[in-house]
Protein backbone atom coordinates (compact mmCIF):
# COMPACT_ATOMS: atom_id res chain seq x y z
CA UNK A 1 0.00 0.00 0.00
CA UNK A 2 2.77 2.45 0.93
CA UNK A 3 4.77 1.89 -2.24
CA UNK A 4 1.67 2.14 -4.42
CA UNK A 5 0.66 5.42 -2.78
CA UNK A 6 4.17 6.85 -3.17
CA UNK A 7 4.31 5.68 -6.79
CA UNK A 8 1.08 7.59 -7.46
CA UNK A 9 2.08 10.48 -5.17
CA UNK A 10 0.28 13.17 -7.17
CA UNK A 11 -3.03 11.29 -7.51
CA UNK A 12 -5.68 12.27 -6.59
CA UNK A 13 -3.84 15.41 -5.39
CA UNK A 14 -0.28 16.62 -4.78
CA UNK A 15 1.54 14.68 -2.02
CA UNK A 16 -1.30 12.23 -1.49
CA UNK A 17 1.25 9.41 -1.23
CA UNK A 18 3.21 11.30 1.42
CA UNK A 19 -0.01 11.85 3.34
CA UNK A 20 -0.83 8.12 3.22
CA UNK A 21 2.64 7.32 4.54
CA UNK A 22 2.19 9.89 7.33
CA UNK A 23 -1.23 8.55 8.31
CA UNK A 24 0.17 5.03 8.60
CA UNK A 25 3.32 6.09 10.45
CA UNK A 26 3.54 4.48 13.87
CA UNK A 27 4.76 7.34 16.05
CA UNK A 28 3.37 9.63 18.71
CA UNK A 29 2.91 13.11 17.17
CA UNK A 30 3.55 14.69 20.59
CA UNK A 31 7.00 13.14 21.06
CA UNK A 32 10.24 13.08 19.13
CA UNK A 33 10.62 10.01 16.96
CA UNK A 34 13.42 8.17 15.16
CA UNK A 35 11.13 7.37 12.23
CA UNK A 36 13.72 8.52 9.67
CA UNK A 37 16.64 7.06 11.65
CA UNK A 38 17.26 10.22 13.66
CA UNK A 39 15.34 11.75 16.57
CA UNK A 40 13.07 14.40 15.04
CA UNK A 41 9.85 16.21 15.85
CA UNK A 42 7.44 14.99 13.17
CA UNK A 43 4.17 15.91 14.86
CA UNK A 44 3.13 18.24 12.07
CA UNK A 45 2.55 16.85 8.60
CA UNK A 46 4.54 19.69 7.02
CA UNK A 47 7.74 18.59 8.80
CA UNK A 48 7.24 15.02 7.62
CA UNK A 49 6.53 16.25 4.09
CA UNK A 50 9.70 18.38 4.01
CA UNK A 51 11.83 15.35 4.83
CA UNK A 52 10.12 13.31 2.12
CA UNK A 53 11.07 16.03 -0.38
CA UNK A 54 14.78 15.95 0.48
CA UNK A 55 16.99 14.42 -2.23
CA UNK A 56 17.36 11.27 -0.13
CA UNK A 57 13.67 10.43 0.16
CA UNK A 58 12.22 12.15 -2.92
CA UNK A 59 13.38 9.10 -4.91
CA UNK A 60 10.27 7.41 -3.51
CA UNK A 61 7.90 10.07 -4.83
CA UNK A 62 6.36 9.08 -8.16
CA UNK A 63 9.10 6.47 -8.62
CA UNK A 64 9.22 4.45 -11.83
CA UNK A 65 10.31 1.04 -10.49
CA UNK A 66 10.59 -0.72 -7.17
CA UNK A 67 11.79 -4.18 -6.23
CA UNK A 68 11.68 -6.03 -2.94
CA UNK A 69 15.29 -6.80 -2.02
CA UNK A 70 14.72 -8.63 1.25
CA UNK A 71 11.96 -9.44 3.66
CA UNK A 72 12.52 -10.38 7.31
CA UNK A 73 9.92 -11.30 9.87
CA UNK A 74 11.30 -9.93 13.14
CA UNK A 75 8.40 -11.19 15.23
CA UNK A 76 4.81 -12.27 14.72
CA UNK A 77 3.76 -8.63 14.41
CA UNK A 78 6.88 -6.97 13.01
CA UNK A 79 8.55 -7.04 9.59
CA UNK A 80 11.47 -5.31 7.94
CA UNK A 81 11.42 -4.94 4.18
CA UNK A 82 14.22 -3.54 2.06
CA UNK A 83 13.07 -2.09 -1.23
CA UNK A 84 15.17 -0.87 -4.14
CA UNK A 85 13.60 2.12 -5.87
CA UNK A 86 14.38 3.80 -9.17
CA UNK A 87 13.25 7.40 -9.02
CA UNK A 88 11.40 9.56 -11.48
CA UNK A 89 14.51 11.67 -12.13
CA UNK A 90 17.26 10.18 -14.26
CA UNK A 91 19.87 8.33 -12.25
CA UNK A 92 18.00 8.60 -8.95
CA UNK A 93 17.88 5.30 -7.08
CA UNK A 94 18.31 4.04 -3.55
CA UNK A 95 17.44 1.20 -1.23
CA UNK A 96 15.04 1.86 1.62
CA UNK A 97 14.26 -0.07 4.78
CA UNK A 98 10.66 -0.13 5.95
CA UNK A 99 10.16 -1.40 9.48
CA UNK A 100 6.52 -2.41 9.86
CA UNK A 101 4.54 -3.04 13.05
CA UNK A 102 1.07 -4.57 13.23
CA UNK A 103 -1.30 -2.96 15.73
CA UNK A 104 -3.27 -5.21 18.01
CA UNK A 105 -6.62 -4.29 19.50
CA UNK A 106 -8.59 -1.12 19.14
CA UNK A 107 -9.77 0.63 16.04
CA UNK A 108 -6.80 -0.39 13.89
CA UNK A 109 -6.54 -4.01 15.00
CA UNK A 110 -4.51 -5.97 12.47
CA UNK A 111 -3.44 -2.90 10.47
CA UNK A 112 0.24 -2.58 9.55
CA UNK A 113 1.94 0.73 10.31
CA UNK A 114 5.43 1.92 9.39
CA UNK A 115 7.67 2.06 12.43
CA UNK A 116 10.60 3.57 10.53
CA UNK A 117 11.78 4.43 7.04
CA UNK A 118 15.47 4.81 6.31
CA UNK A 119 17.43 5.39 3.11
CA UNK A 120 20.78 3.69 2.60
CA UNK A 121 22.34 6.81 1.04
CA UNK A 122 21.08 9.27 3.65
CA UNK A 123 23.67 10.29 6.25
CA UNK A 124 21.98 10.70 9.63
CA UNK A 125 23.29 14.23 10.20
CA UNK A 126 21.68 15.53 6.98
CA UNK A 127 18.18 15.48 8.44
CA UNK A 128 19.14 17.91 11.21
CA UNK A 129 18.89 20.86 8.84
CA UNK A 130 15.41 20.03 7.52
Amino acid sequence: MHMAALHENTRPYHDHGVEVLYRFANFDPFSRTAYFGRSLDLGQFERFRRIMHTPYFSVLLSHTHSKLVSDLQVSEHAWVQRVWVKGFHRGAEDTFSFRMQQRLGGRYDGTWFTESLTADKCPREVLLSV
